[in-house]
């Protein structure tokens, strides 16, 4: 029986499945909105919104535990300088997943999984990465 035991497996083992879901997480603080599939998603926005909580509360062991996370400073940096104080006021649901279509070669269900608070920048930034295209 699988009570209480809400993780998706993703078909991975738990070191493959952490260290998955840590990499999502670091393209996710830097790029402020990646696409995937739905399932991956879904299991991203707890990891990523705990992310964000650590980032607000600010302290050096939140800082530390979220660098041996990420495993990456810089990202960890980005976490507590931009991304947590532009959800400060927010008490909660910092990721959205927006459903997007099946993807063309296995017909994967895709979507996009972004920060709620820093969509404008997102968009900014993909319309200037089209322009210089």
């Amino acid at each position: 029986m699988r009570h209480r035991k809400k993780t998706a497996k993703l078909q991975r083992t738990a070191d493959q499945r952490r260290a998955l879901l840590a990499n999502l997480a670091c393209q996710l603080i830097e790029h402020g909105r990646i696409r995937t599939t739905v399932a991956k998603a879904k299991a991203l926005r707890p990891v990523a919104e705990r992310l964000v909580t650590l980032g607000k509360r600010g302290d050096l062991h939140a800082r530390r535990q979220a660098v041996a996370f990420l495993r990456h400073k810089d990202v960890a940096k980005k976490l507590f300088d931009v991304v947590a104080p532009a959800s400060a006021d927010r008490q909660g649901g910092y990721c959205r997943i927006t459903k997007l279509g099946p993807r063309t070669s296995d017909a994967a269900p895709m979507a996009y999984i972004e920060w709620v608070d820093q969509v404008d920048q997102v968009e900014e930034v993909a319309v200037a990465e089209e322009a210089a295209e």
